[in-house]
């Protein structure tokens, strides 16, 4: 029996070596595709990236980008310097008011408030359209400016006590002017074509506005449509966040009742259309 159970002993010796071998082997891929793995991040980090940006652009097209504030014109309010977010979707849900602080395109219309270098070469220009777009580096033909005047209204500086009125009610504009600046060193009268818009900065001594500008077309007024969209916030820096409301002195119920005195004729005038619908279509139900 001792000799069985030694050869058969040994019999089972190689089934266990062979078992080792077995293990060791299968740990061996295990380890290598750890290495994989770590290789594979790599190779797909360009790829995520590459995705984010895209994600990132679409978003700054179609639904907020971030401004850089190259000027003074808009102190106190806004700093040289400052980040905003812009809010691109809000005008599609209702219309541009006053007191807005917009950001628009000066293309073929405005000269710039402040000359930027064209860049040395391809790359470099590259880096700025991107600076430009995430809001690192200002746009070289964007504004960014208060709306005081909508289409339809007479703005005019100035009445007895010095202030802008609009349609001849009065605003008050000491929340947002610059400390010891006057609504306008100039005296003017605009009335602001349909689609267009009034806009001021509240830094008045130093803004290059709808004042400097009465001699383009549109008499210094901007086209509704080169407005990029409303700046709602201040983002950066994180000492300054804040965002930004419409002055009380805009909600005035005499400016709103003023203001509302053109749009009033589409409406006085689609009830009058609508009247005699109604009392002909009442008629043919009787007789039926």
């Amino acid at each position: 029996m001792t000799s069985e159970s030694q050869e058969f002993g040994a019999a089972r010796r190689p089934v266990e070596d062979e078992v080792d071998v077995v293990a060791e082997d299968t740990q061996k891929p295990a380890k290598g595709g750890k290495k994989d793995k770590k290789g594979s991040f790599w190779k797909e980090l360009p790829v995520l990236v590459v995705v984010a940006l895209v994600l990132a652009l679409i978003i700054k097209t179609f639904v907020i980008q971030a401004f850089y504030i190259p000027s003074e014109s808009m102190e106190n309010t806004l700093l040289k310097n400052d980040r905003v977010l812009v809010n691109k979707l809000v005008y599609h849900t209702r219309d541009i008011e006053r007191g807005d602080v917009v950001v628009f395109s000066g293309v073929d219309s405005w000269d710039g408030e402040v000359q930027f270098e064209e860049p040395s070469n391809p790359i470099a220009g590259f880096f700025r359209w991107v600076g430009t777009a995430f809001g690192v580096v200002p746009g070289e033909k964007d504004y960014i400016k208060r709306v005081i005047g909508i289409g339809g209204d007479t703005v005019k500086c100035c009445d007895s006590k010095g202030r802008i009125t609009v349609n001849g009610v009065a605003i008050n504009e000491e929340s947002y002017l610059y400390p010891g600046n006057v609504p306008s060193q100039k005296f003017f009268e605009a009335k602001v074509p349909k689609d267009r818009l009034w806009v001021m900065g509240d830094h008045r001594q130093v803004s290059l506005d709808s004042r400097e500008h009465t001699h383009d077309p549109g008499g210094g007024s901007i086209p509704v449509g080169q407005v990029i969209g409303r700046a709602f916030v201040i983002v950066w820096p994180f000492s300054r966040a804040t965002t930004l409301s419409i002055p009380e002195t805009f909600s005035q119920p005499a400016l709103k009742a003023a203001g509302a005195v053109g749009g009033a004729v589409p409406l006085v005038a689609g009830f009058a259309f609508a009247v005699p619908l109604v009392l002909v279509r009442r008629r043919w139900l009787s007789r039926r």
